[in-house]
């Protein structure tokens, strides 16, 4: 007789600890993100913003080579392969050799995933078609992701004793994400495809593959292929970032004598990737000009800000929430017994915190600077904001909880141990 499904249950040791440290790394990306964020809207808004639109713009790269890119696509285009090269180490050890492998395990994040993305993508089509704009529906996408960085150092900040399953679930669940928005990227904001670069794009694939099989990392022979690598799926096409995902695919897990390989390209590629290249995207990505209240008041009220917001603030919790929740009534799972569904609602509403892969989309879908686009920069930033405090009203309360019953227990810890002072005066 098999035992009852339970959702949400405590991880392994191993993956317990692994995640630990992960969360710490991504945890101070996620204030550098955020810094980075900061200063960019600072810089767009001040006097100064001339100066800022010209660094953005700036052109840079060899011109034979089609890759005289501006310093802002630079940062989307490259900087970001890097991201996503970590993405694709995630995926492949959680898939692999992670707590996820294990099918009943991997349904729940699986699921709540493909739901958050789902129901927002259908709140924001279905905004814009009612305010008659059919001409924005390419930026569908963009309230579909979740960013793990600025979630995750939320909830850091916000949560001391929160379970430790409710933190790997965030990230399991962003982890999902992130492999169904580079499935999207790559099937629907590849405008042209040029079949003879992506063919070629093979080849240094394929020995980077073959290299990292045999247990060879020297990164004076790594780093020109993965840069072949992208020059030709950039040509190709396909948004170059894709390149990271499979060049990350291709590392594996365990090495030829047993070592971790994929981890130990995860800790040296983590802190690159959280510290540098993403906040550098930010800055370049989210520095928006409001154009005072008034400026911002106008953007709000646009159906692109609009189904950007409602998609992150109500589609994307929503369809997390909804998920779990129906998963486990036809299921007839439960929770764990250290679990309650506000728990998951809290969550769920942090899972709305998208911003780098939905900036990314916006910049895919109306390009970089254009009237749209700056609307997708404010709907992300406000929506996320707005999810992020919905979140913390949330999670407080909760952590306040399992506080009190932490404290509980451990005064009941020292009282079991310690002979009471009044019996042993009568004694």
């Amino acid at each position: 007789m098999t035992s009852p499904l339970r959702l949400l249950t405590r991880g392994s040791w191993s993956e317990t600890q692994r995640f630990s440290e992960i969360l710490r790394k991504e945890t101070i990306g996620g204030l550098l993100l955020l810094a980075a964020a900061g200063l960019a809207l600072g810089w767009a808004n001040s006097p100064w913003s001339g100066a800022y639109r010209a660094a953005s713009e700036y052109a840079i790269g060899p011109q034979a080579l089609h890759l005289d890119l501006s310093v802002s696509a630079w940062a989307a285009d490259g900087l970001l392969a890097i991201f996503f090269f970590v993405v694709g180490l995630e995926l492949k050890r959680e898939f692999v050799a992670g707590d996820l492998r294990d099918p009943r395990r991997a349904a729940l994040p699986i699921a709540a995933a493909i739901g958050g993305m789902v129901v927002p993508a259908a709140i924001y089509i279905g905004i814009n078609l009612a305010a008659g704009r059919p001409e924005h529906l390419d930026g569908w996408a963009v309230p579909i992701a979740t960013d793990i960085a600025f979630a995750l150092a939320v909830l850091a900040v916000l949560s001391t004793h929160l379970p430790t399953a409710l933190r790997t679930f965030l990230l399991t669940l962003a982890v999902v994400d992130d492999l169904l928005a580079i499935t999207v990227i790559a099937v629907f904001y590849t405008d042209h495809l040029a079949l003879g670069p992506l063919a070629l794009a093979v080849l240094p694939i394929a020995l980077f593959g073959i290299a990292v099989q045999r247990g060879v990392h020297h990164w004076w022979l790594l780093v020109p292929l993965a840069v072949a690598a992208w020059a030709l799926v950039h040509a190709s096409g396909v948004h170059a970032t894709v390149a990271g995902v499979v060049l990350g695919f291709t590392v594996p897990v365990a090495g030829r004598h047993g070592q971790p390989t994929a981890e130990r390209f995860e800790h040296a590629m983590r802190p690159l990737s959280a510290g540098l290249a993403v906040p550098i995207f930010a800055f370049f990505a989210s520095g928006v000009t409001v154009g005072g209240w008034s400026g911002l008041g106008d953007s709000l009220l646009h159906p692109v800000a609009d189904g950007v917001i409602a998609g992150l603030v109500i589609g994307k919790p929503l369809g997390v929430f909804l998920t779990a929740f129906l998963l486990a009534k036809f299921t007839k799972a439960s929770l764990d017994d250290n679990l309650a569904w506000r728990d998951v609602l809290g969550v769920s509403l942090l899972a709305g915190m998208g911003f780098t892969v939905s900036l990314l989309i916006g910049e895919l879908a109306f390009g970089h600077g254009t009237p749209a686009g700056d609307h997708v920069k404010i709907g992300v930033l406000v929506g996320s904001v707005v999810a992020g405090a919905l979140a913390s009203v949330v999670l407080l309360s909760r952590n306040a909880t399992y506080r009190r019953i932490y404290e509980l227990e451990t005064a009941d810890d020292d009282h079991d141990g310690v002979p009471d002072i009044n019996e042993s005066q009568q004694d």
